[in-house]
């Protein structure tokens, strides 16, 4: 028996899966909202070649943005819920924040595999500049999650990481991708809210999008077809930021409730 037919063997054993069949399930988790079991099949297609098409990459960055989204806005309630008792001096604020702890945790563990993945495997194996501008953008999007709730050091570490992360990803854009590309327009929208958010400039995440934003209409008329909704919907997003923060530096009040993002 050949080397190739042993192997196709191997993959047809009880409790292995082709490629085809683990993207099948990753597909089928998504629709019955079984993110962590995305995430297992999606992991073990990385796992047998790091790879991933198109179709695989949207299905990754799906699967670990559902589960970490939810305890996002989990952990964003609980901590107005926290003012709120901590205002009126409640008895429970140990109770309440032992469980923010825990949503913590499971933001921690979720944004670290995720990290490890891509440092260990995806963006040293992207095939294109697409795919990797693509993952650079992930990495800088899971640390920016992780500053959201970390304190001191990991906080520093992770806004650091972040940064870093973004920017490579940015160089990578500018050089390789146009400017209506829907990955680079999200990257553009990502770094600029964490420019406001986490490093707390403004002006720097104004003028980011900004350029974003000035950049693609330029050059709408030569936006491929097969790209023009997703394009033109995160140029929307990035006016939407730009509007809502050019108005709270005008009025020099913060509120960073209506800022949006592409996960």
């Amino acid at each position: 028996m050949c080397i190739r037919d042993r192997y196709m063997g191997e993959l047809k054993r009880p409790g292995m899966s082709t490629r085809e069949e683990l993207v099948f399930m990753a597909k089928i988790s998504e629709q019955t909202e079984r993110f962590e079991d995305m995430i297992d099949y999606i992991k073990k297609i990385v796992a047998n070649n790091a790879d991933l098409s198109v179709e695989e990459r949207n299905l990754l960055s799906v699967a670990y943005k559902n589960s970490v989204g939810s305890r996002r806005t989990a952990w964003r309630a609980l901590r107005s819920i926290e003012q709120k008792e901590e205002a009126k001096g409640s008895k429970h604020l140990n109770l309440l924040r032992e469980y923010k702890k825990k949503i913590e945790a499971e933001l921690n563990s979720i944004c670290q595999d995720i990290l490890n993945l891509l440092d260990a495997s995806l963006i040293k194996s992207a095939s294109n500049n697409e795919g990797k501008v693509f993952f650079l953008k992930m990495k800088g999007d899971y640390f920016r999650y992780i500053s959201e709730f970390a304190q001191g050091e990991q906080l520093s570490r992770a806004s650091e990481n972040a940064l870093q992360a973004y920017k490579a990803a940015s160089e990578a854009a500018t050089k390789d991708l146009k400017t209506t590309d829907p990955i680079r327009l999200g990257l553009a929208l990502n770094f600029s809210v964490f420019y406001y958010e986490v490093m707390n400039e403004p002006t720097k995440a104004c003028s980011m999008a900004k350029q974003a934003f000035d950049d693609a209409i330029a050059d709408i008329e030569h936006l491929d077809e097969d790209k023009y909704k997703d394009s033109t919907t995160i140029m929307q997003l990035i006016r939407d930021n730009l509007t809502l923060w050019t108005s709270e530096l005008e009025n020099e009040e913060g509120n960073d409730a209506g800022n949006v993002e592409n996960l």
